[in-house]
C-alpha cells in the first residue's frame, strides 16, 4: 500500500455488547477493548501512521453509566497509562501523549498524576503522536472554543478558520485523514472530533472492538488505499 492515512481517529464501539455476548460485565469488555488498542496502536506504529486518535470516553460515559462500571474503567486507565510509562513502546518510537478532554475535572487525583506524568515524559518526542480522547465530546470543544474566542478575542474578531483550530482542544494536531468505528452501527456520535473530520475518509466494521484485529485494520488500510479524495474539486 502506498497511501496510508497520517492521522487515524478510532472510535472504538461495541466492548460492552462484546461482553454481554459472553455473559461478561461490561468492564471486562473494556479491558479486551484495553488490551486490543495496545496491539493496535503497535500496528500502527509499524504501519507508518504518524499520527493516532483513540476516543476512549465521552462525558456521558463517565456520568451516566454505573458507578461500578465507571470505578473499573478508570482502574483500566490507570494500569494502562503506567504500562505507557514503564515500557518502551513511546521512547523506541519517540510518541507524542496527547490526553485531551475534561479529564481533569472527572478523574481522581492518582490517575490524573499518572497521566500528567505519562504526557510530561513523551512531551518532548516529535515523530509520532498518540492521543486520547477522554471525558470528551465533540459538541462540548466546539462550545468551549466558541466561548474562548468570544472572551479573549471579543465580539469584533475576524472568526477565520485558522481563529477556529486555534482555539480548539485538538488545536496542535493535524487533520484526520480516516475515521474508523467499530461495533457495526455506521454513524458519528458527539460531533466527534468535528472539526477535524470534516475531509475525513469513514470506515465502518462490523466487529466489536476486542474483535478489531490487526487484520481487520490491514482491511481498513487496504480500504482507504483504493479510495480517492478529492477535497471538493
Amino acid at each position: 500500500m502506498e497511501k496510508i492515512p497520517n492521522h487515524i481517529a478510532i472510535i472504538p464501539d461495541g466492548n460492552r455488547r462484546w461482553a454481554k455476548e459472553r455473559n461478561l460485565k461490561p468492564w471486562e469488555g473494556h479491558e479486551e477493548g484495553a488490551k486490543n488498542l495496545e496491539k493496535l496502536t503497535r500496528y500502527c506504529l509499524k504501519k507508518g501512521v504518524n499520527c493516532l486518535s483513540f476516543w476512549g470516553s465521552s462525558i456521558d460515559n463517565l456520568t451516566k453509566r454505573p458507578l461500578s462500571e465507571k470505578m473499573a474503567l478508570l482502574d483500566i486507565y490507570e494500569r494502562y497509562f503506567r504500562r505507557l510509562i514503564e515500557g518502551t513502546d513511546i521512547y523506541e518510537n519517540e510518541v507524542r501523549v496527547n490526553v485531551i478532554g475534561r479529564w481533569e475535572e472527572q478523574f481522581p487525583e492518582s490517575l490524573k498524576k499518572t497521566i500528567h506524568e505519562v504526557i510530561e515524559k513523551s512531551q518532548k518526542f516529535e515523530k509520532k503522536v498518540l492521543n486520547f480522547m477522554l471525558a470528551y465530546g465533540g459538541r462540548d470543544e466546539m462550545i468551549q472554543a466558541v466561548q474562548k474566542i468570544k472572551n479573549e478575542l471579543g465580539e469584533g474578531v475576524k472568526i477565520t478558520a485558522e481563529v477556529i483550530k486555534e482555539n480548539l482542544l485538538t488545536r496542535n494536531i493535524p487533520a484526520v485523514d480516516y475515521v474508523i468505528r467499530t461495533g457495526g452501527e455506521p454513524h458519528l456520535s458527539d460531533g466527534f472530533m468535528m472539526w477535524d473530520i470534516q475531509n475525513a475518509q469513514l470506515y465502518f466494521s462490523e466487529k466489536n472492538f476486542p474483535d478489531f484485529t490487526d487484520e481487520e485494520l490491514e482491511k481498513a488500510l487496504v480500504d482507504y488505499a483504493q479510495r480517492g479524495r478529492r477535497f471538493g474539486e
